[in-house]
């Protein structure tokens, strides 16, 4: 079934006001909705682990081998990496100046387990990396061991024969599809799941209108943080890797890439753009397709620097909401399970929703944290995309320059 863009994104809108106005007015029987926002958050958490093992191992084991691991591929991958990193960094960095959620007391502070990495040295958290048991890592949801499995299962999938590389391939490849479907359909359920979580989180504050006010404040303070970043990110950021590394004008890029850009912000979807991003780049900007056919595609699947920054923002955000101090270990956990979990994101809509569950895991933040962001989750999830788009384009533009090809911008 084709996944309902904008229907979904008015079914939210309309679940999003009936349930501030249950959560007023029928505060007493909050009991009776508050369930549907409990399943929601327990299908979220059921498909983690198997989304991310199948998700991490298919791609790894799909770009790992023959030309891919040549000089055009590490230069992909150096790009992907370093603009990510470049992003979460962005992310981590506004979130902290404005503190969307530091002193809006909306009844969430609570002492929460599984937040350790403070009380670790850097060594221990690196050897904790390393799982001693991946079926204990899988049942209690150690995110870093099981990405690190992943990562290495995938990598080792490229060195046995063709034969059992052939086999092992495609059936992780068809795994991810599965995993997919079952994600596509919990995300179905989305509108009902905003209306348990924000019903409940609203009928605890309506004794109290400041608390709600409150509570509005923090969430236009939270996008303001994550808009920024990601304006920042988009026209200041990569425009320098263009202007001094291409040597190419961003402005004269941006210009032909703008269509591309407007249907990855309406469809929320930086794979429904692949199609028209590459039309973009080699005819607007001139970048051949032996180019665009290799990096385009590939960062639809694993660049996601939009997805990645959010993913940090909205982590910190949940944090700070919940009184949970984040130490200066936790955060760089936050940061690198957030690069992570981007490269495993689906290029879907919503697919940033699925991933942050995986960055609250790691972190030790409590997963009912997302209910405070989901009702502003699709209007980011806009914005996000067109910098995943964004920032896929300006990488192929780079890498072409570097194989010497002469560009139109």
């Amino acid at each position: 079934m084709k996944f309902p863009k904008i229907e979904l994104h008015w079914q939210i809108l309309v679940a999003l006001v009936a349930a501030i106005l249950y959560g007023v007015y029928y505060t007493e029987q909050i009991e009776y909705v508050a369930w549907m926002g409990d399943l929601f958050m327990n299908g979220l958490r059921m498909i983690i682990v198997p989304l991310v093992l199948t998700s991490i191992i298919s791609g790894v084991a799909n770009i790992g081998t023959g030309e891919n691991l040549g000089r055009l591929g590490l230069k992909t991958m150096g790009y992907y990496l370093l603009t990510s990193t470049f992003a979460i960094l962005t992310g981590l960095f506004f979130v902290n100046i404005l503190q969307p959620g530091v002193g809006a007391d909306i009844g969430l502070a609570q002492s929460v387990d599984g937040i350790g990495a403070s009380k670790e040295t850097i060594g221990q958290t690196l050897l904790n990396i390393v799982p001693t048991n991946i079926f204990d890592a899988f049942a209690n949801g150690k995110m870093l061991s099981i990405i690190f499995f992943a990562i290495l299962f995938g990598f080792f999938i490229t060195q046995v024969t063709a034969k059992s590389r052939e086999t092992m391939t495609d059936f992780f490849n068809s795994a991810f599809e599965v995993m997919m479907k079952v994600t596509m359909f919990i995300i179905k359920f989305t509108p009902f799941g905003i209306f348990g979580l924000v019903a409940k989180v609203i009928a605890e504050q309506a004794g109290d209108p400041g608390k709600l006010v409150e509570l509005a404040q923090s969430m236009g303070v939270y996008m303001l943080a994550v808009l920024g970043a990601l304006a920042f990110h988009a026209f200041i950021l990569l425009p320098i890797l263009l202007k001094f590394i291409a040597r190419v004008s961003p402005w004269a890029h941006l210009r032909s890439m703008r269509n591309a850009l407007l249907t990855a912000f309406s469809t929320s979807s930086s794979g429904a753009t692949l199609s028209l991003t590459m039309s973009s780049v080699e005819k607007n900007s001139g970048v051949s397709n032996k180019i665009s056919s290799f990096t385009l595609p590939l960062g639809a699947t694993i660049n996601m620097d939009g997805t990645a920054l959010y993913e940090c923002v909205a982590a910190m955000f949940i944090a700070q909401a919940y009184g949970v101090e984040l130490g200066v270990m936790d955060q760089a956990l936050v940061v690198v399970t957030a690069l992570l979990a981007s490269i495993g994101a689906a290029s879907i809509p919503m697919a940033g929703l699925v991933m942050i569950s995986i960055v609250l895991t790691a972190a030790g933040l409590p997963l009912e944290g997302i209910g405070l962001i989901l009702a502003v989750d699709r209007i980011l999830d806009m914005f996000r995309t067109s910098v995943n788009v964004w920032s896929d384009s300006c990488g192929a533009v780079i890498i072409a320059k570097s194989e010497g090809e002469k560009l139109k911008v």
